[in-house]
């Protein structure tokens, strides 16, 4: 985590939510969480994830939530995916990465001022601006390049699902 460190796992687990329905994007989701949670343990990814990944609410839930909301929102917007117009495929990818970043964001601050975090000596008032400082410079970015994936890879895939 930290400023310019996309992350994709939004990306195909919107792409699941588009092609299989919203049930079988949040298992997707769900999927990609509890290997992200395994590898906080195994491999973190930064020195943050130790603290914070290891935990499932900010690990599982929120990749959980990004395949059945966005999967909702897609169906809210059309009848038959297979009719689904380029900008509503965008949009949908648009969701789903605000949603990994607002939930994943908004778990660590809540865990934070829960005291979840043993993070006791962390300056409140530097750990602030940071997560909004990631949430521009990652969140932004991913909101873009979702935005742009999902439809080039959803729409021509569209064709082959039943």
């Amino acid at each position: 985590m930290g400023p310019f460190s996309i992350v994709i796992i939004q990306v195909t687990v919107v792409i699941a939510a588009v092609l299989l329905g919203p049930k079988d994007g949040a298992w997707v989701g769900f999927t990609w969480g509890f290997i992200n949670w395994i590898r906080a343990f195994v491999w973190p990814t930064s020195p943050m994830a130790i603290y914070v990944l290891v935990n499932p609410l900010v690990s599982v839930l929120p990749r959980l939530l990004v395949g059945l909301i966005s999967g909702w929102a897609l169906l809210k917007m059309v009848r038959n995916v297979h009719d689904a117009k380029v900008w509503q495929l965008s949009l949908t990818g648009i969701i789903g990465s605000l949603i990994n970043t607002v939930l994943v964001l908004g778990f660590m601050a809540g865990m934070y001022y829960l005291g979840w975090l043993p993070l006791d000596k962390l300056n409140v008032k530097a750990f602030m601006p940071w997560l909004l400082g990631i949430m521009a410079t990652n969140g932004i970015p991913e909101a873009i390049m979702s935005g742009v994936l999902v439809p080039l890879i959803s729409k021509p895939l569209l064709r082959y699902v039943k």
